[in-house]
């Protein structure tokens, strides 16, 4: 009896060899393609410094603008192209006019920082340690926080008159509200379990907030600091609309008078720059006080 031997060359009868070529032999192996695995191909995109990768599309939308302005389709009038808007800045430099329109802002945002967050912390820490605080604080600041602050603008000129008083207090009222919530929210959300961890190794009543309750609403208080920056200089925006003499609003309302949009858009970049490194300062913040925290930072 004879025992047959299949050929060791010839493929399989129900595969059909898809590579793009005729039909042949079956592939050996320096045929074969290599196939890169998707985490390599993702590496590769890491190797790109992050700031050029975050630069991308800021970058795209200027070349798209000037694109724009160049082939006419955006009109001057209705808003300026981004080499008029960079020569006007560089005249405001020149002149000094926006380093002083900065200064002046800036002393604004910072008085206003300092005031509403010491409100607004002080009293998250009243309503949160202590219920009876609660009782008495809480349900007045959340009543006063659904009143549009925006709307008290002219209460506050009434009762401040039209200086830098109302301006400052339009901006420590925004702020207060958001450290309230974000702080109370921290110190309320603190794990009972080391509450009960810290008793066991005898940790009095002010023993346990100072080294258990205010670490545990450290970061809800950096998130409540990161919102209450960017409502400061919303604030501003609105208190420098009206009845100001100096700052970026001031040179703002200037420029609209006169149909300046190259000067208008010079200003919402400052506003936009100052948010900004504003936010950087407090993500450098985050970093240096919750290096405790180990917190997912994305694949």
């Amino acid at each position: 009896m004879t025992i047959g031997h299949a050929p060791a060359s010839s493929p399989p009868p129900d595969i059909t060899v898809e590579s793009g070529r005729t039909p042949g032999p079956w592939p050996g192996p320096l045929d074969l393609e290599a196939v890169v695995p998707a985490s390599v191909r993702t590496s590769r995109l890491r190797s790109v410094p992050r700031w050029l990768r975050r630069t991308i599309g800021p970058l795209s939308l200027l070349a798209l603008w000037q694109v724009f302005s160049a082939t006419g389709v955006l009109h001057p009038d209705v808003l300026a192209s981004p080499g008029t808007i960079a020569r006007a800045g560089s005249g405001l430099i020149a002149d000094g006019t926006l380093p002083s329109a900065m200064a002046v802002s800036l002393q604004r945002v910072a008085m206003g920082l300092l005031l509403g967050g010491i409100a607004g912390t002080v009293l998250a820490l009243v309503s949160g340690l202590s219920r009876l605080g609660e009782d008495l604080v809480d349900a007045t600041v959340q009543m006063l926080r659904t009143v549009p602050w925006v709307g008290l603008i002219p209460l506050f000129i009434i009762w401040l008159g039209i200086g830098e008083a109302p301006k400052v207090a339009l901006i420590a009222l925004g702020v207060a509200f958001h450290l309230y919530l974000n702080v109370y929210a921290g110190i309320r959300g603190v794990d009972a379990e080391l509450i009960e961890a810290g008793r066991s190794l005898g940790l009095g009543r002010w023993g346990l907030v100072r080294h258990v309750v205010l670490p545990g609403a450290l970061p809800g208080a950096m998130t409540g600091l990161r919102y209450s920056l960017a409502t400061a200089w919303l604030a501003l925006v609105f208190g420098e609309s009206i009845n100001a003499d100096a700052g970026i609003g001031f040179l703002m309302n200037q420029a609209r008078e006169f149909f300046r949009t190259d000067v208008i858009v010079v200003c919402l970049v400052v506003y936009a720059f100052l948010g900004l490194a504003a936010d950087v300062i407090v993500r450098t913040l985050e970093r240096l006080l919750l290096q405790w925290r180990p917190t997912f930072t994305g694949q």
